[in-house]
């Protein structure tokens, strides 16, 4: 059996899901926390956000489950039987793009190389041309005439693929809202097909029939070609841009999971004792504003830099080593971006103090805990949540931007901020090598547009001035 590697981000991804399903339960046994749910669950443009931030997830939960391989058999011996390299529940189904790994460069679904060598014809005669790609489009005999048809067939043969895992998928979700709400199957399917449902689950379906083709058709030609071609050491750009999915969920979801016990206990603090607890903690809010961010953050990076090669006999992989500064940076983010929060709770806390009900529990003896957990935290909810999805956006593009002046993540570690940064040189050469940059684009803005509609979605739902005009 493979041995299982718990990283510390692993845990604490696996942390923040436990969190989100108690919270889920939470929400379930109380109206008015249900409320604003079902309307988020209305909203075409922030459920068909859902599905995409849906399978963002998805692939960063795969990739956060990490293990060692076991060694072939003529390697074993009885003290070593699994490999030093840790890989990753992703890296498995990938393996097709893992492995197959070129000379350099090679453009999108290309069967030869991007530049031309030097080659040794049979005759012995050195011939310049554009060598053939060792995987890429190895299967064609003559790509000049075979590779528009392969690559054309290949398509239309993941789209098929797509088609039928979409009815399969739509069907069972239309059968059981079927038979939940008492009706025939084609009653049902007529409900969604003209929108009539209160879920808008056509749109869903639709997004997930996009998703699904694109996911079945580049599976089927990544196999065979390189879908998004690759890189200076010839490795697949669709396979690292996959992994760098993880980096950038990280990123802005942990920070969040930093930043909010120090926002929420400081500003409901400040806004309901006032005095001398308020000028401490403005003072700390005020003082850390004041830093520059990116000095702070560089300077948190080099001290940890420092310490990791000092201590390089404490890393068992390269993979743990990458890990520890990603977490690094994820509490330095955190530490530099609680104070907007603050000082939003901190404004809210000191008006809902002033209310009836609160000045009441103060006048029959409850104590100031109680009023906080009870009266203060909930009526606060609406400001947490609007800007945790936000602010999530943020912190992804955050990463691209300080991994492009390298104090961001590993520069071993997969994200589209490397990929961005790597591709500075890429677009000086000569043809320009473009595939790197778009594909990191393409990504990182398919996952901050989702996640911007989704938090429009949530932030009109739970906004009590927005309910209130509605």
């Amino acid at each position: 059996m493979p041995e299982l590697v718990v990283l510390w981000t692993d845990a604490l991804i696996f942390l923040l899901i436990a969190l989100v399903l108690l919270f889920g339960r939470l929400t379930a046994s109380r109206e008015h926390l249900r409320a604003p749910w079902r309307t988020v669950a209305r909203s075409r443009m922030g459920m068909g956000a859902l599905v995409v931030l849906s399978v963002y997830v998805l692939i960063g939960v795969m990739d956060s489950v990490h293990y060692k391989p076991l060694l072939p058999e003529a390697e074993r011996t009885a003290e070593v039987t699994h490999s030093n390299e840790v890989q990753s529940l992703l890296d498995y189904l990938l393996t097709p793009l893992r492995e197959q790994q070129e000379k350099t460069y090679s453009a999108p679904l290309a069967t030869h190389l991007y530049s031309k060598e030097n080659i040794e014809q049979a005759d012995g005669q050195m011939v310049r041309d554009y060598p053939r790609l060792k995987y890429g489009g190895a299967h064609l005999q003559d790509p000049q005439q075979e590779w528009a048809a392969d690559v054309a067939w290949t398509a239309i043969i993941g789209a098929q693929e797509a088609l039928l895992a979409w009815l399969s998928v739509t069907g069972i979700i239309t059968f059981w809202l079927a038979c939940r709400a008492g009706r025939s199957f084609f009653q049902q399917c007529q409900l969604i097909l003209y929108s009539r449902t209160e879920v808008p689950w056509r749109v869903i379906f639709i997004v997930l029939g996009i998703i699904l083709l694109a996911a079945f058709t580049a599976a089927n030609l990544g196999v065979k070609y390189h879908l998004l071609g690759t890189d200076k050491v010839g490795e697949d750009v669709l396979y690292q841009t996959l992994k760098s999915v993880r980096t950038g969920l990280v990123i802005g979801t942990l920070t969040t999971l930093i930043m909010l016990p120090a926002a929420i206990l400081m500003g409901i603090m400040a806004g309901y004792f006032r005095g001398w607890v308020d000028d401490v903690i403005q003072y700390i809010y005020t003082t850390l504003s004041s830093i520059p961010g990116v000095l702070l953050i560089a300077a948190a990076i080099l001290m940890l830099h420092v310490y990791m090669n000092n201590h390089a006999d404490e890393f068992a992989s390269l993979v743990e080593r990458a890990d520890l500064r990603l977490l690094f940076l994820c509490i330095i983010l955190g530490i530099t971006s609680w104070t907007g929060l603050c000082r939003l709770l901190r404004g809210e806390t000191l008006k809902l103090r002033e209310l009836d009900y609160v000045q009441a529990a103060q006048a029959f003896g409850v104590s100031h805990f109680t009023i906080i957990i009870r009266h203060i935290l909930p009526n606060v909810l609406h400001i947490v949540m609007i800007t945790v999805v936000l602010d999530f956006s943020g912190l992804v593009l955050a990463e691209a931007v300080l991994s492009y002046v390298n104090i961001g993540v590993d520069p071993t570690m997969n994200s589209w901020g490397n990929m961005i940064n790597s591709a500075r040189l890429e677009m000086a050469r000569e043809p320009i090598v473009w595939w790197s940059l778009v594909a990191a684009l393409i990504f990182m803005f398919t996952l901050v547009l989702a996640a911007n509609l989704f938090s429009d979605a949530v932030r009109d739902a739970f906004d009590p001035r927005l309910r209130g005009g509605s």
